[in-house]
């Protein structure tokens, strides 16, 4: 093969690689996209009566046991409920210990900006927290 037929074939070598690569970023970050838009609260339901409907089918469920089945899921779900009530302060602890110790590293700009983010965060944790009720 001659030089410039060799300098040719790289070239598409990583024409088609830079195209591969791209393809495939963007086919991950679609994903990721999808994943994080299908997380709020009405998916979940979806997703939880989609696998109800699935089990309910595929025992070939009575209408008694279909009302029994979907009141144990309801009776387990408020129990997580008040679980996740009873943990959140033993969680918040360590959390608030270290953003104190975080804060205290931060000079007072910095501490501003800190404190906008834990903002942001505890807003976005407190919206997750609603959604799950």
């Amino acid at each position: 093969m001659t030089r410039t037929g060799q300098t040719r074939l790289k070239i598409w070598i990583v024409l088609v690689a830079v195209f591969v690569l791209g393809a495939a970023t963007g086919a991950a970050l679609a994903g990721l996209y999808r994943s994080r838009a299908s997380n709020g609260p009405e998916s979940r339901e979806r997703a939880m009566h989609e696998r109800f409907e699935r089990m309910r089918q595929e025992l070939n469920l009575s209408d008694q046991q279909t009302t029994a089945v979907r009141q144990i899921l309801d009776e387990t779900r408020n129990e997580y409920r008040g679980l996740r009530a009873e943990l959140r302060p033993r969680f918040d602890e360590p959390r608030l210990k270290a953003r104190a110790r975080i804060r205290a590293l931060l000079n007072p700009d910095q501490q501003k900006k800190f404190d906008a983010m834990v903002a942001q965060q505890d807003a976005e944790h407190n919206e997750e927290d609603k959604s799950r009720r």
